[in-house]
């Protein structure tokens, strides 16, 4: 992206002068009418900026300009949650605002701080965690994480009415099986059936399971900030988007896909939707997470395959959705239409799952 595109996305999805405003008004100080904004993330979902001025930093999110699925990107949600876990063992960024009037940019978005830290997608930064066990303390820090979200008391922190616990897994299956129903596939592919006879299994062979805490719904490595100095430490976990009140075993389902490992064969390097640091030495494998996570819970990881598989399931549909608004011309950056390509393995995956083959 060209310098000259990006400062159009930016006056298109966050410009300055309405941002400046809102700011000034809402945080009770004119120095946030002279701002900058920078793109932090085109993602492949919602829209993530820093806005800087002589006030300090914030972040600014907001949905993407256009999308296919428009309910997949609900900014009041992500501020609900992440103000309702404030004040507990999660940590996650402070909430500034919640702007609802779509006049300001068209969408609604929301303002919180800027934490201090480091985001890992492709590699670890130079000279954080060169040693094997700071990683270890990474993939243990962020599992324990996961574990303290789903023993939040939800009703304890405003958060009671945030979802219906009751047939999660049903409208889980069917919300992404109707996401992808809504997605245009290109003309050349081929995923349909195979896709298709996974959302199938999956709601013939749901399990039976405790349901009720918070969960994050798309919990992994690069959707949290790490401690900028101690390896080990979460910073703040970030992009709430999908979370709910719900089975906390589909978060652990979906961090598994999310999860390669030394270990694993060339089968699994089509399903990595997003990059991965953990087959680096030191990361502990998935059986170590589960088994950490299994201690400190104490729930039962028996029906995990099934997570698995839906996980599977539900990143391929997202691969789908992202190659879609990819295709439409509705996305920041690059690779979006590549994401297609993910979705076969990630089916492949699935299917594997539900056989009872945890790759």
């Amino acid at each position: 992206m060209t310098e000259a595109d990006l400062t159009s996305l930016i006056e298109k999805a966050a410009p300055p002068p309405a941002v400046g405003a809102y700011l000034a008004a809402e945080l009770g100080d004119d120095a946030w009418r002279d701002i900058s904004i920078d793109l932090v993330s085109g993602g492949k979902s919602n829209l993530t900026f820093v806005v800087s001025s002589s006030a300090g930093d914030v972040v600014l999110r907001r949905p993407p300009l256009s999308t296919v699925l428009p309910t997949a990107h609900d900014m009041r949600r992500e501020h609900k949650v992440m103000t309702g876990l404030w004040d507990t063992p999660v940590p996650v960024p402070r909430t500034l605002a919640l702007c609802t009037d779509e006049s300001v940019l068209g969408a609604p978005f929301y303002v919180m701080e800027r934490v201090a830290g480091h985001i890992v997608r492709e590699g670890l930064p130079a000279g954080y965690a060169d040693e094997p066990a700071q990683r270890r303390a990474i993939g243990e820090g962020l599992v324990d994480v996961l574990a303290a979200l789903h023993q939040v008391e939800p009703g304890a922190v405003g958060l009671g009415d945030y979802g219906k616990p009751v047939g999660y897994r049903d409208r889980q299956v069917r919300r992404w099986t109707m996401q992808w129903e809504a997605t245009p596939e290109p003309e050349d592919s081929n995923d349909g059936p195979e896709l298709d006879r996974l959302a199938v299994r999956l709601a013939e062979t749901m399990p039976n399971q405790p349901v009720g805490p918070i969960v994050h719904g798309d919990y992994r490595l690069d959707n949290c900030m790490l401690h900028p100095t101690q390896p080990g430490v979460i910073a703040a976990v970030l992009d709430w988007e999908l979370s709910t009140l719900g089975d906390p075993l589909a978060d652990l389902g979906l961090l598994y896909v999310y999860w390669p490992e030394a270990g694993d064969g060339a089968n699994r390097e089509g399903t990595l939707a997003v990059a991965s640091v953990t087959t680096l030495e030191g990361f502990p494998t998935r059986a170590e997470l589960f088994g950490r996570y299994a201690k400190q819970t104490g729930r039962d990881l028996s029906a995990l395959p099934w997570y698995v598989g839906f996980g599977a399931f539900k990143l391929a549909v997202v691969c789908a959705g992202v190659a879609a608004r990819g295709r439409a011309g509705a996305m920041i950056g690059e690779g979006f239409i590549e994401m297609q390509k993910r979705i076969a393995p990630l089916v492949g995956l699935g299917h594997s799952a539900l056989d009872g083959d945890l790759a």
